[in-house]
């Protein structure tokens, strides 16, 4: 597998954001109310998986751990201090030099890629976690994709996406308000290119991973973005390869 996931018009859009990226009140906003949310699902996951307790501030050490799609970092910079060692990568060089820059500034070492997804496959490493936010809508490629996360993952490990549902209303909530609106950044979303569930559900299962959780993500005006059981609008998947 060469760049065979990597949409380059998609790759471009979000390079063209890298700077804003750890703006919490610019074009990156959403992202940054999301993350709370998904964090607290992938941390769920995690203690339910591995067996480790929630008052365990490092629930992930001695483990490693991959984050695809990981723009500049909102996601893999927790992992590494949840005890992670953390590999990332990102279809857009200017992400990665963002990613690295504030990393560094935190005082994380993490190991960003800039690159297809495939060649750390290549390579031949597999991690303990996986994870895949808000990407999979984006690549050009899903089943090769989805293939990519089942070859890197280890036969006892994790995996964990999220993915905008292909629903009414979730073309309403994040393309005609949250793009029209610019709370999202305009020409972020395909409303084609998002799967429903079940057709994720496919896709792993077709790679050789079953579906252990489901949970939707939804939105509380008293309380913002929330873990929910009603996947309508967007929903965090987490499997586990098949024996």
């Amino acid at each position: 597998m060469t760049a065979a996931t990597i949409n380059p018009d998609e790759a471009a859009h979000f390079g063209r954001l890298a700077a804003d990226w750890w703006n919490s009140s610019g074009e990156s906003a959403m992202l940054h109310r999301l993350n709370p949310v998904r964090l607290a699902y992938v941390r769920e996951r995690i203690d339910s998986h591995f067996g480790a307790s929630r008052r365990d501030r490092h629930p992930l050490a001695g483990r490693t751990a991959l984050d695809v799609g990981c723009g500049a970092g909102l996601l893999a910079e927790p992992l590494a201090r949840l005890g992670a060692k953390v590999t990332a990568v990102d279809a857009a060089p200017e992400n990665i030099a963002v990613a690295r820059s504030h990393a560094a500034e935190m005082g994380l070492e993490i190991d960003y890629r800039a690159g297809e997804v495939g060649a750390l496959r290549d390579e031949g490493p597999r991690f303990d976690l996986v994870t895949a936010m808000e990407v999979v809508e984006h690549v050009s490629d899903v089943p090769a994709f989805i293939a990519a996360l089942a070859a890197l993952v280890k036969p006892d490990g994790l995996v964990v996406l999220s993915t905008p549902n292909r629903t009414a209303a979730a073309r309403l909530a994040m393309i005609t308000l949250g793009e029209g609106l610019k709370m999202i950044p305009r020409g972020t979303h395909d409303w084609s290119s998002f799967l429903t569930p079940d057709e994720l559900e496919q896709y792993l299962l077709n790679a050789g991973l079953k579906v252990s959780d489901r949970k939707g993500l939804g939105f509380s005006p008293a309380r913002g973005f929330v873990l929910s059981d009603d996947l309508t609008l967007n929903y965090l998947m987490a499997a586990t390869p098949a024996h």
